[in-house]
């Protein structure tokens, strides 16, 4: 099977479980999943799916030398997120919107429903060892640390929101894998690099056009099964399906028809502390490895403003948002 992908090139890749997995129906849905939610009527040309996400960590695992049960588990990482990615955290609870751990979650129960445990067990590999992300400390780590699906998501935005494939193989040029974990060659690199993840985090990420996006289309969602437009398994379609199934009810409802315009960006809203919809976002730093000599040093080993950052910018950031009737 070949693969091309905007960052890391093209692959060929034979591994029977790999072609497989890539091609069941749990992979193939998430090629209309939005990686951002419903981000392009807030922020234009940000739009990938999380099939693209998720065969860009696949495909950073392989590069670097991961096992292939590294490779699987990054392959799937994303498989039970619903529609509008992160969204539906803000369907289920305003409040507690801003951990965005549904997907995680719901992942262990949500794939068993799927054809990928038939797949695996075809090729002698367990469920239960792929979903642990014990297992594979170069896919998934905690925050502030680096992990394949932190790595991946932020040099893609770099190169379709940013628009600078230059940084990207930059990056990727100055990374190695080493003793399961992800290290810079140099200070400067991963010192730039903290700081790009950073200013996605501010401006992207955790920034006020998000949270409008969050509330708006939560609040569409919402709204939406509660008329019982749409029901619970609708959520685990295709963002394109949900919308097809809602907009057949807006001539007849002026309520949901004002929803859909909200969440489309055409009604004006402001970020207002009075205001009574707040919405809590969660905020992403990163503080990476770099070798420095024969050590393997964090940047905030050596730039100690970086801790100062790291102490605020980790905290859920919160926006009181005020729309227009």
């Amino acid at each position: 099977m070949e693969l091309h992908d905007h960052l890391y090139g093209s692959f060929t890749t034979d591994e029977p479980v790999i072609i497989d997995l890539i091609n069941s129906a749990a992979l193939q849905r998430l090629k209309k999943i939005n990686q951002g939610g419903y981000s392009e009527p807030f922020l234009p040309g940000t739009r990938f799916s999380r099939y693209e996400h998720s065969i860009g960590v696949f495909l950073l695992l392989k590069k670097f030398g991961a096992p292939l049960a590294e490779q699987i588990s990054g392959l799937l990482h994303d498989v039970s997120h619903a529609v509008f990615s992160h969204c539906i955290d803000y369907v289920f609870s305003m409040q507690k919107g801003h951990t965005q751990d549904h997907q995680d979650n719901v992942m262990n129960q949500f794939i068993r429903t799927t054809d990928v445990p038939t797949i695996l067990q075809r090729h002698g590999f367990e469920l239960d060892f792929i979903l642990d992300d014990r297992n594979f400390p170069l896919k998934e780590t905690q925050l502030p640390d680096l992990c394949a699906d932190r790595i991946d998501y932020s040099l893609r935005e770099i190169h379709h929101y940013r628009k600078n494939p230059t940084a990207v193989a930059t990056y990727l040029e100055a990374l190695e894998a080493a003793d399961n974990r992800w290290v810079f060659k140099n200070f400067s690199t991963a010192r730039q690099f903290a700081q790009d993840f950073f200013d996605l985090n501010t401006d992207y990420w955790s920034g006020p056009r998000t949270a409008a996006m969050f509330f708006t289309v939560g609040e569409y969602l919402r709204y939406a099964m509660g008329k019982k437009y749409i029901v619970a398994d609708d959520l685990y379609t295709t963002d394109d399906a949900v919308l097809k199934k809602v907009a057949s009810h807006h001539h007849s409802d002026s309520e949901l028809q004002f929803l859909f315009e909200r969440m489309n960006n055409k009604i004006p809203w402001t970020v207002d502390k009075n205001a009574t919809a707040c919405v809590g976002c969660k905020s992403r730093v990163v503080n990476p490895l770099f070798r420095n000599g024969t050590e393997i040093k964090q940047v905030s080993d050596v730039d100690s403003d970086w801790s100062e950052v790291m102490k605020t910018a980790l905290k859920p950031k919160q926006y009181c948002l005020r729309f227009a009737r």
